[in-house]
């Protein structure tokens, strides 16, 4: 072989499994690799650090074709026809290729349409009602147009955020096949999925009650004379799309091949079904809402490199006002940037191959096809819904997911880590917590515990006119000090107090006496293990003697925790504490203190 022709890398030798898991054991030192190394991920499956070509990983089959074609969609509230127009052809002019038009009156479909060009615009539309008389009009207007799109009349979405199935429903599905015959682009059926991860499901439940809830209106358009092969050829998922990257890229990989698989039972082949991703509601945020910016971002890559049609990106402010033409504007330039400057979507299935993305998709697809089977052996979607089935198996995997969070085991900027303190947000923006109802799904923000918390301090500080001001008192050790410090910095500034910035002291006792006589009305002890050892319940007792209204913490996880809070220690802040339970406990006193 000539040096023209050398393989890369041919110079080193190649490292086999086994030696690589002797370093890394010996890297270890004693610590289990399966509790170190193997992501648990809630989806149930188990995903290794390293994979190699030994591990002979079998690629699943129609994962779907990179779309070179991506839609990039803007959402538009139509509150008359005019307004729609002049708003649809701004997006257009800003560089969108796809509206989908809300519509909550009836509008007429020439003016709404008027100066958009169905040959390169798809336009969808989200209605409730008249969808029938409203494609009607839609199609004579096209004419010879290649019309391209999607129509939601909410068929599943109602359904599973009421408890209220309207069979009307499937009478006017039936008749939007028949009118959009002669459009093979644009989509008579969506079939949601989004209120599912939005509600707090994992990926592999979306999935799964998906295509359950697609088999369930199958069979009720069957029985009104809908031939199979027009059910598959006119259906669009709305599918959400979250913060976990590469699971998110294998979900729809594996959604892809479990949808041929449940056409090929009905005998069909070929499908021509579309997937428009949304980014989730769970994963926004109203503190630090700017971080939704780059939330939306890698949920946008995740769509495009796990295949889909279009991408939707919600305005970054979306959850807590109506998006500014700024934030609208912003939101579609995603998708530009990702699609025209990152060359996603103009490469051909760019992750195809990657061991680690086909042994997701794999075990995604293996796990929801387990799940739809038991659903549909159970009596199907309609019945696992009614009889709370569904709403139960999502609730569980819920509270795992907010527990995670409380733990700050699941890290969200802005929300339980890295809070930005220079910002104030009014109380009324703020969740009041959320409210549970297990007979339906209710989409809804991860952060709304959190939120919570926070509105009661604003509403605190609206009060009292005194937003609480934490002390971090240090001294000893300067490194541990100055670690735990941080640590209390990041773990507090999520309750919206004022924490001020580490102040060091050259003693235990001179700490004490000086934080003690602050105006703080927390203060968090902070120092090393030894330290503590030496003068936490001394500094605690010197404390007290000045001071028994204010909260005191200690960073860190004590042994003698008994003393500790016998001799007057609120409590610690560390890895392991519950931040809700904490600042929720803190609020309490610290509100008694102000308003008394």
């Amino acid at each position: 072989m000539s040096d023209n022709n050398k393989a890369l890398f041919s110079e080193f030798p190649s490292v086999s499994t086994e030696q690589w898991m002797e370093r890394v054991t010996a890297d270890l030192k004693g610590a289990d690799f399966d509790k170190k190394l193997v992501w648990k991920n809630l989806t149930g499956i188990n995903i290794k650090p390293c994979y190699s070509a030994v591990d002979k990983i079998e690629k699943l089959q129609n994962t779907g074709e990179n779309s070179q074609a991506l839609v990039n969609y803007r959402n538009i509230t139509v509150t008359s026809a005019k307004n729609g127009n002049k708003l649809a052809i701004k997006a257009v002019e800003e560089g969108m290729n796809g509206i989908i038009f809300t519509l909550e009156e009836n509008v007429a479909v020439s003016e709404l349409l008027t100066g958009i060009d169905l040959n390169k615009i798809s336009v969808s539309f989200e209605m409730t009602s008249n969808a029938v008389a409203f494609v009607t009009d839609l199609v004579a207007f096209a004419k010879d147009a290649d019309l391209k799109g999607y129509i939601n009349t909410g068929i599943i979405s109602n359904y599973v955020t009421t408890g209220s199935f309207d069979e009307s429903q499937i009478d006017v599905a039936a008749e939007l096949v028949k009118l959009t015959a002669n459009y093979p682009n644009f989509k008579a059926i969506t079939v949601s999925g989004t209120e599912y991860l939005d509600s707090g499901a994992n990926q592999v439940q979306e999935i799964a009650y998906t295509l359950n809830s697609l088999v369930f209106l199958i069979e009720k358009l069957s029985v009104k004379g809908v031939e199979v092969q027009a059910i598959f050829n006119n259906l669009n998922f709305k599918l959400a799309v979250g913060l976990e990257y590469f699971i998110e890229i294998g979900k729809f990989r594996a959604f892809n091949s479990l949808l041929a698989e449940v056409a090929a039972k009905y005998g069909v082949a070929e499908v021509a079904n579309t997937i428009t991703a949304k980014t989730s509601i769970w994963s926004k945020s109203v503190t630090d809402a700017e971080t939704n910016l780059l939330r939306c971002t890698t949920e946008a890559m995740s769509a495009i490199l796990g295949n889909v049609d279009a991408v939707l990106i919600d305005a970054y402010d979306k959850e807590f006002k109506n998006p500014s033409d700024f934030s609208s504007r912003i939101a579609g330039n995603i998708t530009t940037i990702l699609r025209e400057e990152s060359y996603f979507g103009k490469v051909s299935n760019p992750v195809d191959g990657s061991y680690y993305v086909e042994e997701v998709t794999s075990k995604i697809a293996e796990k929801a096809l387990e799940l739809f089977q038991a659903i549909e052996a159970d009596g199907g979607f309609f019945t696992a819904f009614e009889n709370e089935t569904i709403q139960a198996q999502i609730a569980e995997i819920r509270l795992k997911k907010l527990k995670l969070i409380s733990q700050r085991r699941t890290p969200m900027v802005g929300i339980n880590k890295y809070p930005n303190l220079m910002e104030t947000v009014a109380a009324d923006l703020l969740s009041e917590g959320a409210t549970n109802n297990s007979k339906v799904l209710t989409p809804r923000r991860a952060s709304l515990e959190i939120e919570a918390m926070r509105r009661k301090t604003e509403q605190l500080v609206a009060e009292t006119n005194v937003r609480p001001i934490v002390q971090l008192a240090s001294y000893g050790n300067l490194n541990m000090r100055k670690a735990r410090a941080a640590f209390a910095y990041d773990f507090i500034g999520v309750s919206g107090f004022d924490v001020h910035q580490e102040e060091s002291f050259e003693s235990a006792a001179v700490a004490a006496k000086e934080s003690a006589n602050s105006d703080a009305h927390v203060v968090v002890i902070c120092s090393s293990d030894q330290d503590y050892d030496e003068t936490a319940v001394d500094f605690i007792k010197a404390f007290r003697a000045i001071n028994t209204n204010k909260v005191l913490l200690l960073a860190g996880a004590p042994k003698n925790m008994d003393e500790l809070t016998e001799a007057g220690l609120d409590g610690v802040v560390n890895m392991r504490t519950d931040v809700l339970v904490t600042l929720a406990s803190i609020q309490e006193k610290v509100q008694k203190t102000l308003k008394s």
